[in-house]
């Protein structure tokens, strides 16, 4: 995974639950100057995770592709 970059996500909006389509990935919280410490999570086997600092709940959904999430446009480019 050196070569590729791990997707970063936000919830500026407060969402409950984002559904993404990759099973790692970092969850900043709110856009910066909000956001909290970029946590990586990892859902492993599982196909949800919780983020410990911002509680959203993510949600692995196959269909989506890597840059995707529902509701939509939650990527951050870095």
């Amino acid at each position: 995974m050196a070569d590729a970059v791990v997707p970063h996500f936000h919830n500026t909006d407060g969402a409950e639950t984002i559904s993404i389509g990759v099973k790692e990935f970092m969850c900043i919280g709110a856009k910066p100057p909000q956001d909290h410490p970029h946590v990586f999570l990892d859902m492993g086997d599982d196909t949800e995770k919780v983020c410990p600092y911002c509680s959203t709940l993510f949600k692995h959904d196959a269909s989506l592709g890597a840059k995707e999430s529902k509701p939509a446009n939650l990527l951050i480019d870095i």
